[in-house]
């Protein structure tokens, strides 16, 4: 006869039937028991669960004379996994024609099935060969379910601890985590490896709309890491609808998922794409990308995926926070040296100049003015130069787009080494308010080129430079503009001026 217990059954019938089985063993021929003990023991006490799975195969054939026995484990996901074969049996497969199909099933949850076929006598399987294999196949389930539970404490043990070094390593100091880049490819680069995925990649918004790949970790080739980064999820994806919702995102083969309409996806099956949310708002999302083929995530691998992705989003965010204050302090220190230097050095610089020219207008003799009006001049464009280092103090973040007066000093001081001085810097007006985008473009070209012309006409002995910046100066014609002259105050060089209109116009 053909004998099978489906998984159907009720959860609290496989457990009486196996007492009751091992009740009618007990009460009928023992020759198999001992047998049946021993193995329950080895496979209890062995830690392999594969090396268990096989006892229990070789164990039911051998009590049963069973040619033929495996053990099917479902996966995670209660989807089909490997197969654990015993005999001639290929292992692609359960037994043709199982005579013998008993669920391996624990505490309601099904973990596979035992299937025994052939039965060496050629006879069919009888109760107490449904007895000895109800028995195998709950302690089959009861390694599989510890095997799972361990598999579960250390799989979860992995991601708490790559969370936590990811929220060590962003906030360890400013040589780990210079800029904003190092630490969003941190997070790629531990969630790739976590994942046990070929690509991990961070999206934040772009400007035009969408999203855009700004950190990746791949293991892939150069090209594929080349036209990844800096790619581009289109507006009108369904999958960053969701991002924007905070909702996750999980496809089995994202090359093929209608959802998917960037042409990145071709790349990868198994993907998970997971939003970067903290206090309600989504900064961005993770994408974990497996090649096609590779095994699909499974239910815990997609939580705790979820649950890193969060926790990382909230490093980011105190990454973000404490990068603030380090800059906020920063400024407090620039503001406090330019209050100084105004307050103290300019003030006193400026009363001796005072002092200087009141000598110079009652001295008798010419060369004593004459000595006294240079050091005056020097005096001047010392103060003027103070003043340039306090407009310097000023500028903004280095990673904040420069304004015009920064890439002006930016410039200068990139000359200094062939001028043989650093140039001397002054701005008159509210530059960077009144210059737009395209008139500080015409006016940094027409720098270097004039600062390029003093450097090969140098000459012997080094002369200061000077270079002013008038955003207040009127035109020939009458409309209002920005000037730059750059010249030598002691006349080795003629001036060179460069000037254009505030608005339309161009440069003269």
């Amino acid at each position: 006869m053909r004998c099978a217990l489906k998984p159907s059954d009720p959860a609290g019938e496989l457990p009486e039937r196996t007492a009751q089985s091992l009740r009618a063993l007990a009460g009928g021929p023992v020759s198999r028991l001992p047998q049946l003990l021993e193995a329950m023991v080895a496979v209890g006490s062995d830690h392999d669960l594969r090396r268990a799975l096989d006892r229990i195969a070789e164990t039911a054939a051998s009590l049963t004379g069973a040619r033929h026995a495996a053990v099917g484990i479902h996966d995670e996901d209660g989807g089909p996994g490997d197969l654990i074969a015993h005999g001639v049996s290929p292992e692609a497969e359960p037994p043709a024609g199982a005579e013998l199909e008993v669920p391996i099933q624990v505490r309601g949850e099904l973990f596979g099935t035992l299937y025994l076929a052939g039965k060496g006598d050629g006879e069919e399987f009888g109760e107490g060969d449904l007895h000895l294999v109800r028995v195998l196949a709950t302690e089959a389930g009861i390694a599989l379910s510890n095997a799972r539970m361990h598999s579960a404490a250390r799989q979860r043990r992995r991601w708490i601890d790559g969370a936590a070094s990811v929220t060590t390593a962003l906030l360890a100091g400013p040589e780990t985590r210079s800029t904003a880049t190092n630490a969003l490819t941190v997070v790629a680069e531990q969630g790739r490896e976590l994942a046990e995925a070929a690509t991990g990649a961070v999206l934040l918004p772009h400007a035009e709309g969408g999203m855009e790949v700004v950190a990746i970790s791949t293991v892939l080739p150069e090209a594929v890491r080349t036209e990844t980064l800096r790619g581009r999820i289109p507006p009108e994806s369904p999958v960053l609808h969701q991002l924007h919702a905070g909702l996750a995102v999980f496809s089995d083969d994202f090359a093929a998922d209608p959802r998917s309409v960037s042409p990145l996806s071709r790349h990868y099956g198994p993907t998970m794409l997971l939003p970067l949310r903290s206090h309600g708002r989504v900064l961005g999302a993770l994408a974990l990308c497996r090649m096609s083929g590779d095994r699909r995530f499974s239910h815990p691998e997609r939580t705790l995926a979820t649950q890193f992705a969060a926790q990382a989003a909230v490093a980011l965010v105190l990454v973000d926070r404490h990068r603030d204050r380090e800059r906020l302090a920063v400024f407090e220190d620039r503001d406090r040296i330019a209050r100084d230097l105004h307050d103290l050095v300019i003030q006193r610089l400026f009363a001796t100049g005072m002092l200087l020219e009141t000598a110079r207008r009652k001295a008798v003799l010419p060369e004593v003015r004459e000595g006294l009006g240079g050091a005056i001049d020097e005096l001047d464009a010392t103060i003027q130069e103070i003043r340039t280092a306090i407009i310097a103090l000023q500028q903004g973040p280095s990673e904040a787009p420069p304004g015009l007066r920064t890439r002006v000093l930016r410039a200068a001081g990139a000359a200094t080494a062939a001028l043989g001085g650093r140039p001397s810097v002054q701005f008159i007006g509210p530059v960077d308010a009144r210059v737009d985008d395209r008139g500080g473009r015409e006016l940094m070209a027409a720098l270097g080129e004039a600062l390029a012309a003093l450097e090969a006409s140098a000459p012997p002995q080094p002369a200061r430079v000077s270079v002013v910046v008038d955003a207040t100066a009127t035109l020939p014609d009458g409309r209002a503009g920005v000037r730059l002259t750059v010249s030598r105050p002691d006349g080795s060089h003629p001036p060179l001026t460069w000037e254009r209109p505030l608005k339309g116009g161009s440069g003269s």
